[in-house]
């Protein structure tokens, strides 16, 4: 299998005509020049976990945010970099195949040769495990030729999304010295990128030369922060399960006597799930956030939907399209502590078939309440990560089931005069994540890349590769890097004496905010949605014309640009400084004390761990 990575594939006319698309370059990463500007020292989000993660990483925590600028850029103490020796530097695929992926190899390739054409970019054939055996392919241009701008991680392949334990470490470190790699780019999500700044820290500590620089690259949508705006493969997955989503809505109308219930990809986070119903506009959707927060029982979520199917059906719609995240299943509190119990039990080694006899009562209650086919799904070993196969529990034919239920008993009871629900369900799980990458995609990981090269000439090490201004055209984009150790926060387990956390500093998966501007468009809209059938088709994938340049609603929403407002700060600052000065009048230093001071005062009660806004 080894001996396929990198042939040559076999393309379409679509497939060839894409990989001749070449992304453009914003201003700032145009020509051999490299210029990057330092900002100030940056801390942890989690204010309260910040000594935590400074004393797991004393190397690489409170290093600066780097903003790379263009040439007609009139900024101090701007560095500029302008020899660039030959640098040979390895990448390698860790998270799950998101579409966009091999741009990120274009790009990096392609930024390496434009600033010294001897330079080596090495791929990790397997991906970790591929690192840890040090198989590599040297990517050239003609290895690249059918790989530009087509889906799925074929190019290198994948194994394992982990590079965690000390072995496993060790192995990185050794592959690193033996292959003589100045950087190591890692590709993937949030546990990708948590591994690659133990890497960096590691590395620096071992004073290893190479310098780890990570991607965020996962279709969930969830390496989202302050710094992070968007993730490669989430606009293209979107794209794609929305139109598959507006085809059921169509079948539905048509038909006039089908549910269908949808599940897709997301496990800790509902994004992709949130922004598909913003796109196509099913009659409801029901996020893993909301039934957190809620704290809603299996029996409250079959309750609200057989609600919406009743009230349907007074105005004679018996049809309708209902969405879940697949994450959904472990946010209902009575089925997540099943999985607790059952997860503790199987990595104690317990037989499954022994299990369902060691729980305690009331999990035993519940376990025997829920259909054979999800008491089997419960029982499957966990995952690579130590977390559940929720690919494999058929959560939306599990409501599918309930909800039937209950509107048989209604019907039986005279409560419900509507005809017979029948539901159709489907997992939206791998059809989109091998698609061909949208042109946003296409574009955005090809920049990244192209970072990522500037982040090693700059000589960085355990950062990010970052765009914000994602939702301007590409010409606006701001291009920069940032420390993944300021994108961290301590993951708890626990309290020990006093005020100490027990846990581990990682990068979280951002879930859905239910106080956030997304959010707010999806509730004014959620009763039209459920009553109106006001479906909506985005049609499929456009790489040319009207709809080529589109981005995800919530990209759209949401009001972001971080790092630019970062530089505004600074601009308004100095301003201060050049009219502060010694000389200045009393009133100008009185007015500047009376503002800076109230603005001292509303920062500190604001970034206090107590308040909770971090």
């Amino acid at each position: 299998m080894e001996s396929d990575y990198g042939l040559p594939r076999e393309l379409s006319h679509m497939q060839h005509a894409r990989s001749l698309y070449k992304p453009q370059l914003p201003p700032c990463l145009e020509g051999t020049t490299v210029r990057v500007e330092f900002g100030d020292a940056t801390t942890a989000v989690d204010v309260s976990g910040a000594s935590a993660i400074s004393q797991s990483f004393p190397h690489t925590y409170g290093q600066p945010l780097a903003h790379f600028l263009r040439a007609t850029s009139n900024v101090p103490d701007v560095q500029v970099i302008t020899e660039h020796p030959a640098i040979r530097v390895g990448l390698v695929f860790c998270g799950r195949q998101s579409p966009g992926g091999h741009n990120v190899v274009w790009g990096l390739h392609e930024a390496l040769k434009i600033h010294n054409s001897k330079s080596t970019l090495l791929g990790f054939l397997g991906g970790s495990e591929g690192l840890f055996a040090q198989k590599t392919l040297e990517i050239t241009d003609d290895v690249l030729a059918t790989y530009r701008n087509q889906g799925g991680y074929d190019l290198l392949g994948r194994t394992k999304d982990q590079i965690r334990t000390q072995e496993q470490v060790n192995a990185a470190l050794a592959a690193s010295k033996a292959l003589k790699l100045d950087g190591l780019v890692i590709v993937g999500g949030v546990t990708s990128n948590t591994d690659a700044a133990h890497l960096a820290e590691t590395f620096s500590q071992a004073k290893c030369s190479t310098k780890v620089v990570g991607v965020p690259v996962t279709l969930n949508g969830d390496l989202k922060n302050q710094f992070v705006e968007a993730n490669v493969g989430f606009d293209t997955v979107c794209k794609v399960d929305s139109q598959l989503i507006s085809n059921l809505c169509t079948d539905a109308l048509s038909a006039e006597k089908y549910y269908y219930f949808v599940r897709l990809m997301g496990q800790k986070a509902s994004h992709l799930a949130l922004e598909c119903t913003l796109q196509s506009h099913p009659n409801m959707v029901i996020l893993g956030e909301e039934v957190v927060a809620s704290k809603l029982t299996i029996f409250d979520i079959t309750k609200q939907i057989c609600d919406a199917v009743q009230a349907r059906a007074e105005q004679e719609k018996y049809h309708g399209v209902i969405l879940l995240p697949e994450g959904l299943i472990e946010s209902i509190p009575e089925v997540n502590a099943l999985l607790q119990e059952i997860h503790r039990f199987l990595r104690q080694g317990s037989s499954k078939d022994k299990i369902p006899s060691q729980l305690s009562p009331w999990a035993s209650a519940l376990f025997q309440f829920l259909p054979p086919f999800i008491r089997e799904e419960l029982l499957l070993y966990l995952a690579s990560d130590d977390s559940a196969q929720l690919s494999q529990i058929e959560t939306e034919k599990l409501l599918a089931v309930l909800v039937e239920a209950e509107m048989s008993k209604r019907l039986k009871e005279g409560t419900y005069k509507g005809k017979k629900f029948t539901a159709i369900c489907h997992f939206l799980g791998y059809q989109a994540r091998g698609s061909l990458p949208s042109k946003f995609d296409c574009d955005y990981a090809y920049v990244l890349g192209h970072i990522c090269y500037h982040i090693l000439a700059a000589g960085l090490n355990g950062y990010m590769a970052t765009v914000t201004n994602l939702k301007d055209s590409l010409n606006k984009w701001r291009c920069g890097a940032a420390p993944i150790t300021a994108m961290m926060a301590v993951k708890e387990y626990g309290r020990a004496s006093g005020s100490m956390t027990i846990g581990k500093p990682v990068v979280h998966p951002a879930t859905v905010d239910l106080r956030g501007k997304v959010y707010e468009v999806l509730k004014q809209n959620a009763t039209k949605f459920l009553m109106e059938d006001m479906y909506r088709n985005p049609g499929p994938l456009q790489f040319d014309g009207p709809g080529a340049d589109s981005r995800t609603v919530s990209l759209h929403i949401q009001d972001l640009d971080y790092m630019g407002r970062i530089k505004e700060l600074n601009a308004y600052l100095d301003k201060v400084r050049s009219i502060v000065k010694p000389g200045c009048s009393q009133d100008i230093l009185k007015a500047a004390l009376s503002a800076m001071s109230s603005v001292a005062d509303v920062l500190s009660v604001m970034s206090s761990p107590s308040n909770g806004t971090i």
